[in-house]
């Protein structure tokens, strides 16, 4: 199987979407999902972007994404979030996801952030059994805060 691992470009955003929905249904909460395809052509391809993708691609289809944006933090300066990491199901445990991750990683170091951050569900094994893999450390104290409009 041969992988290709690249940034995003606008003409991935239809399909990224569908991975996104993908994502939310596995996560038990697709009826959260209220981004669209055309918020994510103008975030992400527009004047200004707000996020930046990398995908995966095997056939000519993407069946990976992850999806990040860069946040500054008082204390460690810039960091880059990782806002999801997705693997189509029918493309999970082929090496994918580990491959997305250090492109990743690798983009951070690229743009001399001071580390990558994510979350990940409390119930969600499979994932965090894999970012264990890459030395991370998982943080209990923080509870996360929202404000929706």
């Amino acid at each position: 199987m041969s992988v290709i691992i690249r940034k995003g470009i606008r003409e991935d955003v239809p399909v990224m979407f569908e991975l996104i929905k993908e994502l939310a249904l596995y996560e038990k909460a697709p009826e959260q999902v209220t981004n669209t395809v055309e918020q994510m052509y103008l975030d992400g391809f527009g004047d200004n972007p707000i996020y930046g993708t990398i995908v995966a691609e095997v056939a000519g289809e993407v069946v990976g994404l992850a999806l990040y944006y860069y946040r500054y933090s008082t204390w460690k300066g810039k960091r880059l979030y990782l806002e999801d990491l997705i693997v189509s199901e029918k493309m999970r445990g082929k090496g994918l996801g580990e491959k997305l991750l250090e492109a990743t990683i690798q983009q951070a170091k690229d743009d001399a952030c001071t580390g990558v951050m994510w979350q990940v569900l409390d119930w969600n094994e499979p994932a965090i059994n894999f970012y264990k893999k890459f030395g991370t450390r998982m943080d209990g104290e923080w509870i996360n805060v929202h404000l929706d409009f």
